[in-house]
């Protein structure tokens, strides 16, 4: 009988996580997603005891365009989700599909043991890869 193969979170993330202060200008998100070709971007935490946020597209067509907003005049954290999802990068990504699906969520900020982001990690990849390894099993 062959070990069937764990695929790491780690495995399918997306390495690098673009940082944005929590007082940052929409504005300046949005530079970043355009500067990196992304459509998310992490918003840094006050201190230690802190959440990181989590900054998306539809987030800024929500909290700004639909509502007519200048995104120069609107700060990161009044539109942000926080706390954002962490999944640990050893973990299993049929946990990570798992969790993500519970929370009715499409991505995650993968950390270290010291809660240090390490890259972006979505539910399409995760599934994907997922089942992309039980076929070659």
């Amino acid at each position: 009988m062959t070990e069937k193969k764990i695929t790491k979170v780690a495995d399918v993330m997306s390495r690098g996580v673009i940082m944005v202060e929590p007082t940052a200008p929409v504005s300046e998100a949005v530079r970043l997603m355009r500067e990196h070709h992304t459509s998310s971007v992490v918003v840094e935490r006050r201190d230690e005891a802190d959440e990181f946020g989590l900054v998306v597209v539809t987030d800024i067509a929500k909290g700004v365009l639909g509502k007519d907003l200048s995104p120069d005049r609107v700060n990161v954290y009044e539109i942000m989700s926080k706390p954002v999802l962490t999944l640990a990068a050893e973990m299993n990504v049929v946990y990570g599909v798992r969790m993500l699906s519970r929370f009715k969520l499409t991505r995650a900020l993968v950390v270290d043991h010291e809660r240090n982001p390490l890259g972006l990690v979505t539910l399409r990849d995760m599934v994907l890869r997922s089942l992309e390894d039980e076929e070659g099993a």
